[in-house]
């Protein structure tokens, strides 16, 4: 087996401290060691890499091109490593960790009512939720579990439906009152509020009505409905969104809809995972918990 040489993560501490601070001393003080170990070990990082990390400018360390550029590296390196180190530490050895991947405002809005139940129920599982806003490779990401929307059917995931989707058109009170709506076509003179991966949402909801328009792909974008909801609170425009994301804000009168029309969606919500993961408890107590929720009331916000 090959032998690596490779830079201590002191030595990168100490080019990474000194670097933020622009100074030997500063960092060698907050580090706790001497201005010159420090400079040493910048030194000894300096040799390995056979390129200059910094340059003095009258009395003042700058970064050189090289250095700038092995600084964001060293950051990334540096904050893994501390990452692993936490899960470690704060690992009890009485659990397991369930890696679950959800869409940002579906997490929020449905996912997060329904974890209660399942904290409760099974307690030696923890669950480590990230935000994916598109479909991903859930393997090649270290996920075990994934909320996605589509049309149900991703190579080597077991997929199960959740609900579908209707869409409709929202907006703040008091926007829809000025503008007067009194048919679909009025629209077009709103401003009209996009998903950034949703972009022929609204060319859809207006042919589905039969209606033509040059204005259906005009208007602000935005990553995720979250966004895109509460600009339409605050007055920004009119959004099209699912509606069970925007249940509890049209039944407490923060937003009206703009247009009676609901566009049912060709696509709808799915729980996925690997399929050699379904063997696993964890992954299975999940998946059972999720689709009780389903069952007792589809989409409910």
């Amino acid at each position: 087996m090959t032998v690596r040489h490779l830079p201590s993560t002191t030595t990168m501490q100490c080019f990474e401290t000194a670097a933020r601070h622009m100074s030997f001393t500063r960092a060698a003080e907050e580090l706790s060691m001497t201005q010159s170990a420090v400079s040493k070990q910048v030194a000894q990082l300096e040799d390995y890499l056979q390129h200059k990390l910094f340059r003095r400018v009258r009395r003042t360390l700058v970064l050189t091109p090289e250095g700038s550029l092995y600084l964001s590296e060293v950051r990334k390196i540096l904050a893994q490593i501390e990452m692993s180190a936490n899960a470690i530490m704060t690992y009890s050895g009485h659990g397991e960790v369930l890696k679950v991947a959800t869409l940002p405002t579906f997490g929020s809005h449905w996912l997060s009512a329904r974890l209660p139940a399942f904290f409760a129920a099974h307690p030696r599982i923890r669950l480590s939720i990230t935000d994916r806003v598109q479909a991903f490779d859930l393997e090649e990401q270290d996920i075990d579990v994934a909320f996605f929307h589509g049309h149900g059917h991703w190579p080597n995931l077991e997929c199960h439906k959740l609900f579908d989707e209707e869409v409709v058109a929202v907006g703040a009170p008091g926007y829809l009152t000025r503008h007067r709506l009194t048919r679909a076509t009025d629209l077009t003179e709103c401003r009209l509020l996009h998903l950034a991966t949703r972009p022929d949402a609204w060319h859809r909801w207006f042919a589905d009505q039969g209606v033509a328009t040059e204005h259906s792909y005009h208007g602000p974008r935005f990553e995720t409905f979250q966004m895109l909801i509460r600009t339409a609170m605050a007055g920004g425009g009119v959004a099209l969104v699912p509606r069970f994301l925007v249940a509890n804000e049209l039944t407490a009168e923060r937003l009206a809809l703009a247009w009676p029309h609901a566009l049912c969606s060709p696509d709808a919500y799915y729980l996925v995972y690997p399929e050699p993961l379904g063997e696993l408890a964890k992954v299975r107590h999940f998946v059972a918990h999720i689709l009780s929720c389903t069952e007792a009331g589809a989409g409910a916000a």
